[in-house]
């Protein structure tokens, strides 16, 4: 009963402050002081804790999953961006309810917490989507030429800023925009569930989304990220429901996560063609562990298409696929330029698969006719080890480029059992050069048996080094 009136205490100070017409940011102060007087509190690992801290409700939101939430969050964040500059960073707490909104902008020194008994939920009405120009290392829509939607959940310039929960959910409501897509109906892309973009020192952790238009999660020319314990949902059959996107990045890191999708799981990206050259931003320093995969249209981890801007120094390792059409898969083109090197993976366990390994040097989209087509990639130093797989159609296919072969292949210590009807030729091998120990089914001549075991690097990248607080907010809303 204490703990009863000291909450009806604080919501009827609350309501004084509301007819005093004092501002939202003071509620915001007010709130944080009285969560400190309750003892119920929700625990969370967090890159940094948060002084000031607000609900939703405090800025008219409304929880019904009809109302449009819109203009709360964006008030919210107005106020707390004030406060996080005055120092000690601010979050807002989205409470248990359903929450439709359109598209809404992060700020800094941030933390935006989705409680578990809490749906955001993206708005149909696309007035609620602001357009943004095309990216400038893709110089195009992806869906359509000319621009796109902001994301759901978008930020940009920012430093320290996190998007976490206690597994809160963030719908997408993506079966219009798939029909829109599928009608060729567009005239811009689609949006993606959660962007950043310009930033550093980024969390993405503990949250399920489900039912993206398009990509879920694409953090773009940032640093320093941490994508963690998500859940990823979509249909098998949905266009480009890619699951984690990092894309120019450096020094990334994806772990504890598992995806459901119409597209790859997790796909590593640096620009496209010429667009991506000029840019010259590579995705480096990206550890993956701990992840697991369902796609039967595509890859667990798919490096490009879109690697204009080179990717390397990738380590996946613990990775798990079910029912998913290849492992890690490379894709490239005549006219894509940069390099995909220095990529190792371990201990791979595999199950109901059309490909274990696969590299392609045609995938042949580009954004305009303006490519370079002297512009060749350079695909070296690929190291795979310890992988088992059961139930397999093909082993491999690597199809490197003509007069531009794909070297430095490393395949060691690899088991596959190949299911009832598989393809009699298993090791399907083109312009590649490499060394295998210890392959079943024996791959290509292309690919001989030596002694060695692929390597993997031992030392840490300095993501891994970046330890998480406990931080705490409270559970009376």
């Amino acid at each position: 009963m204490a703990f009863l009136r000291k909450s009806l205490v604080i919501e009827t100070l609350i309501s004084a402050i509301f007819l005093l017409g004092l501002s939202s940011s003071s509620v915001a102060e007010f709130r944080a002081a009285g969560h400190a007087m309750t003892s119920t509190m929700i625990e969370f690992p967090a890159l940094n804790c948060r002084k000031h801290s607000a609900v939703l409700t405090d800025f008219g939101g409304v929880g019904d999953g009809k109302t449009s939430n819109t203009e709360a969050f964006k008030a919210a964040i107005a106020n707390l961006s004030q406060l996080a500059a005055g120092g000690g960073g601010a979050q807002l707490v989205v409470p248990p309810g359903k929450w439709l909104t359109g598209s809404f902008n992060l700020t800094s020194h941030f933390t935006l917490f989705i409680h578990k008994d809490a749906v955001i939920l993206g708005t149909q009405d696309e007035s609620e989507w602001p357009h943004l120009s095309v990216l400038p290392s893709y110089g195009r829509g992806r869906d359509a030429p000319n621009g796109r939607f902001s994301s759901l959940i978008f930020g940009i310039n920012l430093t320290d800023v996190i998007i976490t929960g206690n597994n809160g959910t963030i719908d997408g409501q993506g079966a219009y925009w798939w029909k829109k897509f599928k009608e060729e109906k567009l005239n811009v892309t689609r949006p993606y569930l959660i962007e950043i973009m310009y930033s550093n020192q980024v969390q993405i952790s503990n949250l399920t989304l489900v039912n993206s238009p398009s990509w879920n999660v694409h953090p773009i020319y940032s640093s320093d990220i941490i994508i963690q314990h998500l859940t990823i949902l979509a249909p098998v059959d949905s266009p480009n429901t890619d699951g984690i996107d990092p894309d120019s990045c450096t020094n990334t890191k994806i772990e504890d996560s598992f995806v459901v999708s119409g597209d790859d799981c997790i796909a590593v990206k640096s620009g496209w063609d010429q667009y991506g050259i000029k840019f010259n931003m590579p995705t480096k320093n990206l550890v993956i562990r701990r992840f697991t995969c369902i796609s039967p249209d595509s890859a667990t981890i798919a490096l490009g298409s879109e690697m204009s801007g080179g990717i390397e120094d990738v380590r996946a390792e613990d990775i798990k696929a079910i029912n998913t059409q290849s492992g890690v898969r490379i894709k490239t083109a005549v006219g894509r330029g940069a390099y995909v090197k220095d990529i190792y993976v371990r201990r791979m366990t595999l199950n109901t698969m059309k490909y274990v390994f696969w590299m392609t040097g045609s995938y042949g989209s580009h954004p305009d006719p303006g490519f370079d087509p002297k512009a060749l990639p350079v695909i070296k130093g690929i190291n795979y080890r310890d992988v088992v797989a059961d139930n397999v159609t093909y082993s491999a296919r690597l199809d490197g480029i003509e007069n531009d072969p794909f070297t430095d292949i490393c395949i060691s210590n690899v088991n596959i059992k190949l299911t009832t009807k598989p393809r009699e030729l298993q090791w399907n091998c083109t312009n590649i050069q490499g060394v295998t120990n210890q392959v079943t089914p024996e791959p290509c001549n292309l690919l001989p048996e030596k002694e060695i075991d692929c390597p993997f690097p031992e030392d840490r990248l300095p993501i891994d080094n970046v330890k998480l607080k406990t931080c705490s907010i409270s559970s009376n809303f």
